[in-house]
């Protein structure tokens, strides 16, 4: 059985600003992550059940995801990928490594 995670980005109803929507695709449990940071530690949680392996996660978004929006999430992650990497010393995507 392949476990596969869909992350969902949504736009609050400001449709100014964004949460994520992260689903058990085995499963079908849906948890709410208003960050990236909170994004990670429900991710590790449900990888727990299934012991810690996660075969995929999937990116998707809503229609009414505004390009800034969409914008603000790619700097966040490119953030927070950057610190991952400085804290474990290395890169944690193949395209990280490929540009360094």
């Amino acid at each position: 059985m392949a476990v596969v995670f869909e992350v969902k980005i949504c736009a609050n109803d400001d449709l100014e600003t964004w949460f994520l929507e992260l689903k058990d695709t085995v499963d079908g449990k849906i948890m709410l992550c208003n960050s990236l940071e909170e994004l990670d530690t429900n991710i590790e949680a449900l990888g727990d059940e299934y012991g810690g392996h996660v075969d995929e996660v999937n990116w998707i978004k809503e229609d009414n995801v505004s390009e800034i929006m969409m914008d603000d999430v790619r700097v966040k992650m490119a953030e927070h990928r950057e610190t991952i990497e400085n804290e474990r010393g290395a890169a944690i995507t193949p395209m990280a490594e490929k540009n360094n």
